[in-house]
């Protein structure tokens, strides 16, 4: 039997971080044999590709394909082959991302973007995306201040708006696949917000 593709996705600061492990501990529960791994990244190439990306100053058109030659190296190498024999796999982002950052916050269009989509992963979609919205004001404070921030992290409020934006709007176009989760309460209550979400979707699947 084909695993399963759960991601999470949400602006920077979001929280969706502070949950995986929790989301991680319960699909082991649950019986699943699972991949933990994140976008861009997950592989040698991708993690190289990350630096670039979130520290090199380019153009949204470069920083797009970019993204892209990360995720195909990933859907190729890690995803689809744990897919294939029955594992699960737990994804912190995926195309979502890049629809609301590349899309929404640098203004690529869309069919650009979904042009890419199907050729990278023609018949791959989450089986499960937890969005974690909260308002960029919110997420701004909590950012981490111990390291210098990454380029995405550098950019104003404005920019997140656009890529929440993005986001509610994939999250409405998809809504047998997206389940929002409020991220600006406390992380006791998000934890149990996304476990009870999650459980009602395993009894489902």
């Amino acid at each position: 039997m084909r695993g399963r593709l759960i991601t999470l996705e949400g602006i920077d600061g979001a929280g969706k971080s502070t949950q995986i492990d929790v989301i991680a501990d319960r699909l082991r529960a649950h019986g699943a044999d699972l991949v933990v791994t994140r976008e861009p990244g997950g592989t040698p190439l991708g993690e190289a590709l990350r630096t670039l990306v979130l520290h090199q100053p380019m153009t949204p058109r470069a920083e797009t394909l970019l993204v892209f030659a990360a995720r195909a190296e990933h859907v190729a190498t890690v995803v689809e082959p744990a897919l294939g024999t029955g594992r699960w796999v737990l994804c912190d982002r995926f195309t979502d991302a890049t629809f609301a950052y590349q899309g929404g916050g640098r203004g690529v269009a869309d069919d650009d973007i979904a042009l890419l989509e199907r050729w990278v992963h023609p018949h791959l979609q989450p089986d499960l995306t937890l969005l974690f919205d909260v308002p960029p004001e919110i997420a701004a404070a909590r950012l981490s201040t111990a390291r210098a921030a990454d380029r995405f992290e550098r950019e104003q409020t404005e920019f997140f708006r656009r890529v929440r934006g993005a986001y509610d709007a994939r999250a409405r176009r998809y809504p047998d696949r997206f389940v929002v989760i409020d991220g600006t309460q406390d992380p006791a209550t998000v934890r149990r917000s996304v476990l009870d979400r999650l459980e009602q979707w395993l009894k489902r699947d």
